[in-house]
């Protein structure tokens, strides 16, 4: 989640592997526009030349930066390039010849869920057209690598050429395919109306790849091959895993912190610090975010939930107690609940000088109220909200409407999320240590 500043090579870059699942599992569709150019060499000699060109026809690129148009996805993540070129020759009226080439380039996209990747058929950006294009005029421009089309042979052999792709009957395709890596047929038509022509049809029924159960036992086989490969790569060791979609990542290690965005479940990132209750991740570039850790799997080596003194800390329902409920006004000018009738239930600590009832105390002791008493407001048409109301020197308030309260029962929000659809005042009542307790 770069662009190659090298010129496309223009020495010939071997043929395409694998072709047929190439274009067999490709799980994009791409419409790449032809560009031609015009030479003053008549059709036949182009011809000839093309054929002395087939094997830089196609071949495997190092990189689709630069050759392509990719989109949204990061150019990092195709890997095993492959290009196909196919060109179309059309005489002009002067004498000359027009050549229309497309290029069509397929690489293996390595989505971070594996059930998404699978070969793609990429838009063309043009330069493997225009290098082509320049290679031909190279050849063209040297006498010696295309024969004089004056020769009584040569007129005789394009004639003979040319009816063959005249024929009515010859078989035509919807889509640029590759040659085999043994095919002596390249894919050049001289008719206005076919952009394409395909190899004899007799040579295709008597090759053993156009048998159709043969090219899907080895196409499904191939696919398990990277599929397995893609299992056995060398994971970061630093890369957190979310394990609910919904999760937010927030600016800030705060429950008041904004939200950045909703992250779906298996998004990875990269964990730059980390402490009881917050991991701190690298989303893209020098973008950064937090996401609360209970939603998080941790690297190996590292809990996801803090060890620290849990054996011998209190649970919170030996640190607070409800000492009174009531139904009243919302007792705040929060928008969503601002003059509506809301369940009020006051908290107090059991024992006020209790060290233990700090902010995550306060929110486990919260999460309970709100799933205990959720009953009880969905039956109540005029509630509106639950408000808990922390009656202690460091005490405070947390507020949750009902929606966000049923939402979170029904499992369409994770804890972290429902936390920030809270209201909390003040914040810092509820802000959670942001001591850093691991390393980059």
């Amino acid at each position: 989640m770069m662009r190659s500043g090298r010129r496309f090579p223009r020495a010939p870059l071997g043929a395409a592997l694998y072709a047929a699942l190439v274009f067999s599992v490709v799980t994009v569709a791409a419409q790449t526009a032809p560009t031609e150019r015009t030479f003053s060499a008549s059709k036949a000699p182009v011809e000839k030349a093309l054929k002395q060109m087939h094997a830089s026809m196609s071949g495997h690129l190092p990189t689709v930066a630069g050759f392509v148009l990719v989109g949204d996805h990061p150019v990092s993540r195709y890997q095993r390039a492959f290009y196909q070129c196919t060109a179309k020759v059309s005489a002009t009226p002067s004498g000359g010849s027009i050549v229309r080439v497309t290029a069509n380039v397929t690489a293996w996209y390595a989505d971070p869920d594996v059930s998404h990747s699978g070969y793609q058929l990429l838009t063309s950006n043009g330069r493997l057209e225009a290098d082509f294009l320049d290679r031909l005029a190279d050849q063209l421009s040297n006498p010696g690598n295309v024969a004089s089309a004056s020769s009584p042979n040569s007129r005789a052999g394009d004639a003979e050429t040319s009816a063959k792709q005249a024929l009515p009957d010859e078989p035509t395709i919807s889509a640029p395919m590759p040659n085999a890596p043994d095919s002596g047929n390249i894919f050049i038509s001289s008719s206005p109306d076919k952009s394409l022509s395909a190899p004899d049809a007799a040579t295709s029924k008597s090759s053993p790849s156009a048998s159709p159960e043969k090219s899907a036992a080895s196409i499904e086989a191939e696919t398990a091959t990277l599929q397995e490969a893609l299992r056995n790569q060398v994971r970061p060791r630093n890369l957190v895993a979310v394990r609910k979609s919904g999760t937010p990542v927030v600016a800030s290690p705060s429950l008041a912190g904004k939200t950045l965005f909703l992250a779906d479940a298996h998004d990875e990132f990269e964990m730059l610090d980390y402490n009881a209750d917050w991991v701190h991740v690298r989303i893209s570039g020098l973008s950064r975010g937090w996401l609360w850790r209970t939603g998080l799997e941790m690297p190996e080596g590292i809990s996801d939930v803090p060890t620290t003194a849990a054996a011998s800390a209190p649970t919170a329902a030996d640190l607070f107690q409800v000492s009174r409920e009531e139904t009243a006004q919302f007792p705040g000018d929060w928008a969503p609940l601002r003059g509506k009738s809301v369940k009020i239930i006051s908290v107090q600590k059991i024992k006020e000088n209790e060290q233990d009832g700090g902010p995550s105390a306060k929110l486990q002791f919260a999460k309970s109220l709100l799933d205990s008493t959720y009953a009880e407001l969905a039956k109540s048409p005029d509630l509106s909200g639950l408000v808990l109301i922390f009656d202690s020197a460091d005490g405070g308030m947390i507020a949750a409407t009902l929606p966000t309260i049923r939402r979170w029962k029904a499992g369409s929000l994770t804890d972290a999320a429902l936390w920030h659809q809270c209201y909390f005042d003040p914040p810092e009542t509820f802000t959670v240590s942001s001591a850093t307790t691991g390393a980059r």
